[in-house]
């Protein structure tokens, strides 16, 4: 075989230190890069759906936030050139930090905040109060003129006498409006505040509208008591709310009308076919939907089905038959009973309906008598408003004559002014789409990574080299890979079939390793076991002896798995002759055993006889447990240079350990991620305590790519491309 061709390396034999091969410590896995890429490779169909559904989630969530605007307003301090000398007169200039932080704590007191809420007018809290509406539940109120500002933050630019005022409301031009009032009402706090307040004609305006206020909150006091006495909020929207009112019960009472018909007649379609034909009910779209009524037509159907298939090989009285008649009649008797509750139920609906239509109809006509009543109360109500509208519009008119005077009598004291007004934006700031997009990507990735990995950490079973190395401390003889695309009638003849392929290579990979960690000459024996059923110990045992006998060795392949020998099948005979056939005739060591009928030694290949286990045995441990059993492989090594023994799973069954007792060597066979590593462990202890010499553990089933990334078999992709062109 030319050098390109060579058997496929082993997996370089790591020095374990003391806390490996064979003891009980904890071992601690040491991973690269290349291990993580490969374990979120290998978990990505459950860690990605996690990510995913977590992503969106949280996604969902923080989108379905109510939308917030914000709008920002910025004021400039000046320092005032002239110096003031009038003790009178009080210096509002900003001369240092201390006074900058004044003022930000000012803007932010309370006193400020109410005089926003007092400034507002009805249209401004309306305005306001848009975002509440389309929520508001019914007969609920929207919040009080207190809980419409939002919240308001001051913040001075640093290196600047510059404040800027920022907004957060629910309504793009609310925060707008709340961002400049905060500024008008700073600046009318200025001006209340410095000095020159005591000249007569500042007195006598405060005096009338003192006296203004009183007769207009004594007018709007009557407005109230009337509206209070005769439940009204006002006229005109107490008319709108009886008038929304009647529209409203009539179009409730024209739907439940239409219900109570439709229910109606529903019924009467039922009482009609119950009367006619019952067995039709099933046919009303109601009743065909109620409940449980469609699974059970289902399993209806189903058993009537399985009925008529097994009608055709069962008289009447089989059993079978029964036990589905009366499934059939228990499936019937479900289905008459859901009927029986869904017309129950729409009964009960149907009643439901009435009550509700009277009440509806009970609720109109008092919504009527409501809207005569307002009439009758329109004219003193009027009246009563004109009073309170005339008395408000004099005490505001004085109110503004008042705010003229201080304005203009104190003006030039304020030491700022409204830099940048503010305006309403056209997109919400929160729920911010791109930060939303941009939390749940990174909190899926980590999800993904820590799910991928925390399922690593929570998996014992085998993966890599790693695993048999390092954690369960014994030798890599090898890696078979995945050999789907070969039939299953060539799997255990890989090695001397006439087809090269990297299978065929993996199998002379092993073979090379066993020579190489073995420590006996010929002859000898070896015993090729597993953990659990299905891991390929059977096809690794075949070409393992097909290995040593294609390099000239004398090999002996013996099934001592008795309880469901497979070894007979895979080279097309039968399983009359053999161990089993041999220990019944009386287990009597031949000198000739090729000659000795009872064992039916069998060449199946050029240097390999096979020895099957002729017959099978619920007990084989009195074979394996006599002495004669030893003494007969013993015996067989005087006829053969290797004795290959394939057994059955130390997992399911002790018949490995008392082969092993028998036999000179131990080869363990593991299915990628089949066994756990701490079972594998566990037997491998055993077999060391029996004084059997552990060669190592073949890996079987990796696919290709994972053989390259689990392992050090670098030249797999180029034996699978070159053996590929080669066909």
């Amino acid at each position: 075989m030319s050098a390109p061709d060579a058997p496929l390396p082993t997996a370089p034999a790591r020095a374990p230190g003391p806390s490996l091969h064979g003891n009980d410590q904890q071992v601690v896995e040491k991973r690269s890069l290349r291990d993580y890429y490969v374990i979120l490779r290998e978990r990505l169909w459950i860690a990605l759906p996690v990510a995913l559904l977590v992503a969106l989630s949280i996604g969902y969530y923080q989108a379905q936030e109510i939308p917030m605007y914000s709008s920002t307003a910025t004021m400039q301090f000046e320092r005032p050139e002239r110096v003031v000398q009038n003790e009178q007169v009080v210096d509002t200039a900003v001369r240092s930090e201390v006074d900058l932080g004044t003022y930000l704590q000012i803007l932010q007191s309370g006193r400020l905040r109410t005089m926003v809420a007092q400034s507002l007018t009805p249209d401004e809290i309306r305005l306001l109060q848009r975002p509440y509406l389309k929520d508001l539940a019914p007969g609920a109120n929207p919040p009080a003129v207190g809980g419409l500002l939002g919240s308001m933050s001051p913040l001075s630019i640093r290196n600047s006498f510059l404040i800027t005022i920022t907004v957060n409301n629910r309504d793009p031009e609310g925060a707008a409006l709340l961002a400049n009032r905060f500024v008008e009402q700073f600046m009318r706090y200025l001006m209340e505040n410095v000095g020159g307040k005591n000249e007569f004609a500042v007195d006598y305006l405060r005096s009338r509208a003192k006296e203004l206020q009183q007769e207009s909150e004594a007018a709007e006091g009557k407005l109230q008591d009337y509206r209070r006495k005769h439940n009204l909020v006002s006229l005109d929207n107490s008319m709108n709310i009886v008038g929304e009112r009647l529209r409203t019960v009539n179009a409730t009472l024209t739907t439940a009308r239409l219900a109570r018909l439709d229910i109606e007649t529903l019924l009467s379609q039922i009482e009609k076919m119950q009367k006619e034909n019952p067995a039709n009910l099933l046919e009303i779209g109601y009743i065909s939907a109620y409940g449980n009524i469609p699974v059970l037509k289902n399993n209806l159907a189903e058993l009537n089905k399985q009925q008529a298939i097994l009608s055709e090989r069962y008289l009447e009285r089989h059993p079978k038959m029964i036990e589905l008649a009366n499934s059939i009649d228990v499936v019937t008797a479900q289905i008459t009973r859901n009927i029986e509750q869904s017309i129950s139920d729409l009964r009960t609906q149907y009643v439901k309906l009435q009550d509700t239509e009277a009440s509806y109809i009970k609720e109109y006509q008092a919504a009527e008598k409501d809207n005569l009543r307002l009439g009758d109360l329109s004219v003193d109500f009027k009246s009563l408003e004109n009073q309170a509208q005339v008395a408000k519009s004099n005490y505001l008119e004085i109110l503004n004559r008042l705010n003229q005077v201080t304005t203009s009598k104190n003006l030039e004291n304020i030491p700022v002014k409204p830099l940048d007004r503010a305006l309403p934006k056209g997109s919400p700031d929160t729920p911010n789409i791109r930060n939303i997009v941009k939390t749940s990507i990174g909190l899926g990735l980590v999800v993904f990574a820590g799910v991928a990995i925390g399922l690593s950490f929570l998996d014992d079973r085998v993966k890599s080299a790693w695993d048999i190395e390092g954690f369960i401390g014994a030798h890599l003889l090898g890696i078979i890979p995945e050999l789907g695309d070969v039939p299953d009638t060539e799997k255990h003849s890989l090695v001397n079939s006439n087809r090269t392929s990297p299978g065929s290579e993996a199998f002379l990979s092993v073979y090379s390793a066993v020579k190489i960690q073995s420590k006996l000459d010929f002859p000898k024996s070896i015993l090729v076991t597993s953990t659990i059923p299905g891991e390929g110990k059977t096809m690794i045992s075949c070409n393992l002896a097909g290995s040593f006998a294609r390099h000239g060795k004398k090999v002996l392949l013996i099934d001592c798995d008795m309880r469901r020998p497979m070894l007979h099948r895979h080279f097309k005979l039968t399983n009359e002759a053999g161990l089993i056939a041999w220990f019944e005739a009386g287990a009597k060591i031949p000198a000739d055993p090729f000659t000795d009928a009872s064992l039916g030694f069998t060449k199946v290949d050029e240097n390999l006889f096979l020895l099957r286990s002729g017959g099978r045995s619920k007990s084989p441990t009195e074979l394996l447990e006599t002495a004669v059993f030893g003494q007969f492989i013993e015996a067989m090594k005087q006829h053969f240079d290797l004795i290959v023994v394939d057994s059955p799973p130390m997992g399911a069954v002790t018949d490995s350990l008392l082969i092993a007792e028998r036999t000179d060597e131990v080869i363990y066979v593991c299915r990628f991620n089949r066994a756990y590593r701490k079972h594998i462990r566990l037997y491998i202890k055993q077999l060391k305590e029996s004084k059997n010499e552990l060669l190592g553990i073949v890996l079987n089933g990796l696919s290709p790519r994972r053989i390259e990334y689990y392992s050090n078999y670098r030249y797999y992709r180029s034996y699978k491309k070159y053996y590929g062109s080669q066909s």
